[in-house]
C-alpha cells in the first residue's frame, strides 16, 4: 500500500540524517558583450586558458558566451565561494570595456554571422566539438543557441537511498533503487517542474533582434525602442524561441525507468531528419553538422531535467549510464537571475534542495506518453502566460490554477523545510519558503513580473537595464575577495588548460573523418 505524504514525512524524520549534505554544482553562462550593449566579436580571453581542458572557465556555443562551472560542494556556503570566485577572476581579467550579460536572452546582434563558434584548438575532440555547434547554427540558427542559463547539479546523499525504499515500498537496494529513485524524481519534475519557471524565469522580453526578421506566433508587446515582451510572460529563454525543437516532438523518450529511458534514447539517436539530410553533412570539404539524424550527439537532445553520470574516458553519457547508473540530475530550466550578480542566489539554492527531494520523496507513477505531453503542454502555458489570472493546469486528473497548485505545493513543501531545516540545525529552508511561496498567489513578485516592472521604469528597453547592470555587477565582483581559491591557482588551472590541450592535440593520429567514424562506431556500442 502506498504511504500518504504524512506518513512520508514520518518515515523521513526517523532517518534525519540522510537529509544532509547534499551534493550540488552550478554551472553559469553568461554572454561577453561591449560598452554599448553589443556582442563581444573578440576571442576568448587568453587570461582564461584553454576553452576545452579548463576546469572552471570554458565557452558554450559561441567564442562570446562563458560557461562557469563549480565544483561539487556539499554546503551552500562553499558552492557560493567557489562561483563568487570564478566569477571574481574573470571580472578582473575581462578587458576594460566588456561586461558580463546579466539576462538569458541575449543582447542586442546585428546579424547571425556576427556570433562566432566556439573554438577548441586543432586536436580531433576540438574540431568535433566545433563542428556540433556548426550543426546546430545550420539547423536552429545562431541566436537560439546564444541564450544564456543556469544549470543545477544535485545529488542526494547515499544514505537517502534506504530510505526511499521504504517510503515507496520497494525491494530494491543499492544502484538500482538510487536509479529508480531518480528516475522517480525526473517524472515528477517534469509534472511539477513548471514551478522553476513560474518562480523565477527572468525572460519575459527580448530584443527585437533576436527575431531576425522571423515570424512567430507569440502576441507580443512593445516597449521601448527596441523591446517586445509577453504581458503574462515568465521565461522566453524556455518558449518556442529559445531551447526547443520541433524535430524532437516525435522521439518518445521514455521516463519510467532507466532501461526504457537509455533504449529510447538510443532509437532517438538513430533517427534520420530530412530536413537535416536534405542539408547534407559536407559540402565543398566543410562540415555542416555530424550527421544527418534528428540528435547528432546525446547532449542534442533537450531537456528540462537529465540523468547523469560522470563518464569516463570515451564513454558516453548513455553508456556511463547503462554502465553505472545515475549518480545526480541536471536541473536545466532555470534562468539567469538578473537581480544577483552571479545569476543565481542561496535562496533559489535551497528551494531547488526542497522542491528536488520532495519530488523524490512523493509517489511518482509511470508517465504515459499522454501524459508526457500534458506536462509537456503545462510547461509551455506557463513560459508563455504563467502570470496570466486565467490559467488552469491540469496534473494527474485535478485541474487548478497556480494559486491553487500553489496553496497545495506550498503545505508540502513547508512540512518538508521544518524537517530539513531540523536536520541542519539552520531556517534556511523555512526563510526560503517564507520569502518564495507567496509568489504563487501574488504573481508580481515573481522574478518575471519584478523584470518587466524594471523594464518599463527604465525608459521601457530591456538592453539599457541588462547593460546598467552588467556593468554594476562588473565593479562589485573586481571589488571582492577570493575566498577559497587565489590568483595564482587560476593561473595554475590556466597553464594545466594549455598543457592539457597541447597532449591532446599532440597524441592524435588519426584524420577528423575516420576519428568521427570511430567516435560514432564506438556510442553505438551497448
Amino acid at each position: 500500500m502506498a504511504n500518504n505524504f504524512q506518513q512520508r514525512i514520518t518515515i523521513l524524520s526517523k532517518y534525519s540524517t540522510s537529509l544532509t549534505e547534499f551534493g550540488r554544482g552550478i554551472e553559469r553562462e553568461t554572454l561577453r558583450v561591449n560598452a554599448d550593449g553589443k556582442l563581444s566579436q573578440e576571442k576568448h580571453p587568453n587570461a582564461y586558458g584553454c576553452a576545452l581542458t579548463h576546469d572552471s572557465i570554458t565557452t558554450d556555443f559561441a567564442e562570446s558566451l562563458l560557461e562557469f562551472i563549480t565544483p561539487v560542494a556539499k554546503g551552500v556556503d562553499q558552492l557560493f565561494d567557489y562561483l563568487n570566485d570564478i566569477h571574481h577572476h574573470v571580472a578582473v581579467n575581462l578587458p576594460s570595456e566588456q561586461y558580463l550579460w546579466p539576462m538569458s536572452m541575449p543582447c542586442y546582434v546585428q546579424t547571425e554571422d556576427h556570433v562566432e563558434l566556439a573554438q577548441f584548438g586543432t586536436s580531433n575532440i576540438g574540431k568535433m566539438k566545433t563542428t556540433y555547434r556548426e550543426g546546430l547554427k545550420n539547423r536552429y540558427g545562431s541566436m537560439m543557441q546564444i541564450i544564456s542559463g543556469v544549470h543545477y547539479n544535485f545529488s542526494l546523499p547515499q544514505g537517502f537511498w534506504d530510505v526511499w525504499a521504504e517510503l515507496h515500498n520497494s525491494p530494491l537496494t543499492g544502484q538500482e533503487a538510487q536509479s529508480a529513485g531518480y528516475m522517480g524524481l525526473i517524472r515528477n519534475y517534469l509534472r511539477y517542474g513548471w514551478v522553476i519557471p513560474y518562480l523565477f524565469g527572468a525572460s519575459p522580453a527580448i530584443c527585437k533582434s533576436f527575431l531576425q526578421g522571423k515570424e512567430t506566433k507569440l502576441s507580443f508587446e512593445n516597449t521601448g525602442k527596441g523591446t517586445i515582451y509577453l504581458p503574462y510572460g515568465t521565461s522566453l529563454r524556455l518558449s518556442d524561441l529559445g531551447y526547443t525543437n520541433s524535430s524532437q516532438s516525435g522521439l518518445n523518450i521514455c521516463y519510467n525507468n532507466l532501461d526504457d529511458y537509455l533504449s529510447s534514447v538510443r532509437k532517438a539517436l538513430s533517427m534520420k531528419d530530412p530536413s537535416f539530410t536534405e542539408m547534407g553533412v559536407v559540402k565543398d570539404g566543410e562540415y555542416l553538422q555530424l550527421n544527418d539524424n534528428v540528435l547528432q550527439i546525446e547532449n542534442e537532445l533537450y531537456a528540462s531535467i537529465r540523468a547523469k553520470r560522470v563518464q569516463k574516458a570515451n564513454e558516453t553519457p548513455s553508456q556511463a549510464l547503462k554502465a553505472r547508473g545515475i549518480e545526480y540530475i541536471e536541473i536545466r530550466s532555470l534562468d539567469v537571475n538578473p537581480f544577483c550578480k552571479l545569476g543565481i542566489t542561496k535562496e533559489q539554492v535551497h528551494f531547488l534542495d526542497l522542491f528536488l527531494t520532495w519530488c523524490a520523496s512523493i509517489d511518482s507513477p509511470e508517465l504515459s506518453q499522454e501524459e508526457y505531453k500534458a506536462c509537456a503542454s503545462n510547461f509551455n502555458e506557463v513560459v508563455t502566460r504563467g502570470r496570466d489570472p486565467e490559467l488552469t493546469l491540469k496534473i494527474a486528473e485535478q485541474t487548478y490554477d497556480i494559486a491553487g497548485w500553489g496553496e497545495w505545493l506550498n503545505s508540502q513543501l513547508t512540512e518538508m523545510a521544518i524537517l530539513l531545516d531540523k536536520n541542519n540545525d539552520d531556517d534556511c529552508y523555512q526563510n526560503a519558503m517564507k520569502h518564495i511561496s507567496p509568489r504563487f498567489s501574488h504573481p508580481e513578485n515573481t522574478s518575471s513580473a519584478r523584470i518587466l516592472e524594471r523594464i518599463k521604469q527604465t525608459q521601457g528597453d530591456n538592453g539599457s537595464l541588462a547593460l546598467q547592470l552588467s556593468k554594476q555587477y562588473k565593479a562589485e565582483l573586481t571589488e571582492q575577495s577570493y575566498v577559497l581559491w587565489s590568483e595564482q591557482e587560476f593561473a595554475e588551472q590556466k597553464q594545466q588548460s594549455i598543457v592539457k590541450q597541447k597532449q591532446i592535440e599532440d597524441a592524435d593520429t588519426l584524420t577528423f573523418p575516420d576519428f568521427l567514424a570511430d567516435y560514432f562506431e564506438n556510442a553505438n556500442k551497448q
